[in-house]
């Protein structure tokens, strides 16, 4: 029982750990060109990507023009 309780003990002290460094790691900006350069496209990606796979062109709808159709 007591080898129970020392486990458990670890394990939330790993994810309180874990949780902490998230949490101090989450909110900063990017400082360098580079890291903008990659926030920015990965902004641009993830916009196109809500408009080419939305519920309406999933199910149902026309192919939008900036589809990949495997060219």
């Amino acid at each position: 029982m007591v080898t129970l309780a020392v486990f458990l003990g670890v394990l939330a002290a790993l994810s309180g750990m874990l949780v902490g460094i998230l949490l101090r790691r989450g909110g900063r900006p990017t400082l360098n060109a580079d890291g903008l350069r990659i926030e920015q496209a990965r902004r641009e990606r993830a916009a196109r990507d809500r408009k080419t796979y939305n519920a309406f062109t999933q199910h149902s709808g026309t192919p939008a023009a900036s589809d990949d159709h495997g060219n």
